[in-house]
């Protein structure tokens, strides 16, 4: 079935896999951002939007009349602006959003998160109840973009507690990797993937954890055509089947979190510290792309 979907943040990284990606599928896309993409989709409406004017947001959904949303819109890098400006924004951005989504009349609403809510890479030590990680392991944000990511969930779990018309999903999109970055363009920290393979400390902040811009827009249209499965306020990680390593996290992770030692051994072979068991499970979705087949060194 064919939606009028609203997306917003879709002239982003990921923004731009995605708007295509569900026009592609036959779905109407309007993309709204604060900027319109420098190659534009053809047959998208793009609009220019400031998210953070809750009057004017909900004016433009209640104007377009979508059936699905899927919110993108944030500023993506942690420590990318002052602390205070990414809480503000990326928490009022959630908010508007998903009220005007409400108001407009939308049957679902898809909010983007981040795994970086875990606390990994805390300065005080961060030690997990197990790896991988998985929906159940509580989060522990410790920057602004962490705690606003985890703001955004419960943005979605709060709505879901005013309306059942509505179905929110909140979902954990890992590093992403542009479909150019696979061909040696920078990637969201600057370095290539190459770089980021043979300099393992740079992923190392993160776990090792990355997926492909074109299997987050599977797992969102995944989740769009099959929401009726899924538990209203549900949170899913969405990232590759392996890490973005060339070694085992096995012998990785005890290298640069010596205090993770212990919970890395089971983590043999190609298998990546973040679990995407629940979307497996709940959605019948799985990643199709690695590094393994899709870089280009």
């Amino acid at each position: 079935m064919s939606d009028r979907v609203i997306i917003t943040g879709g002239s982003g990284r990921l923004g731009r896999s995605v708007v295509d990606g569900f026009s592609a599928a036959g779905h109407q896309v309007i993309s709204m951002d604060r900027t319109l993409p420098e190659t534009p989709v053809s047959g998208v409406d793009y609009r220019a939007a400031d998210l953070l004017d809750a009057v004017a947001t909900a004016e433009l959904f209640a104007e377009v009349g979508p059936d699905s949303v899927v919110s993108l819109a944030a500023i993506a890098v942690p420590f990318s602006a002052p602390e205070d400006v990414i809480l503000k924004t990326n928490v009022g951005i959630a908010h508007n959003v998903t009220a005007a989504a409400v108001a407009a009349g939308a049957r679902t609403v898809i909010i983007a998160s981040s795994p970086s809510i875990m606390g990994y890479g805390s300065p005080v030590e961060w030690v997990p109840p197990r790896l991988p990680l998985d929906e159940n392991v509580t989060p522990y944000p410790w920057h602004a973009y962490g705690l606003s990511k985890y703001a955004a969930e419960q943005v979605a779990a709060m709505f879901a507690q005013q309306t059942s018309r509505v179905k929110f999903i909140s979902f954990r999109p890992c590093y992403v990797i542009a479909p150019e970055e696979w061909q040696g363009g920078p990637t969201q920290q600057g370095h290539t993937l190459v770089e980021r393979l043979d300099r393992p400390e740079l992923s190392a902040v993160a776990l090792f954890n990355y997926v492909d811009a074109r299997d987050v827009t599977d797992f969102l249209l995944t989740a769009l055509a099959s929401s009726d499965q899924v538990s209203n306020g549900a949170v899913f990680f969405v990232g590759a089947k392996d890490a973005l390593a060339r070694k085992p996290l096995s012998e990785l992770i005890p290298e640069y979190f010596p205090e993770l030692s212990h919970l890395a051994e089971g983590l043999t072979g190609d298998s990546p510290a973040f679990s995407v068991q629940k979307a497996k499970d709940v959605l019948g979705w799985e990643p199709k792309r690695s590094w393994r087949t899709e870089l280009v060194e």
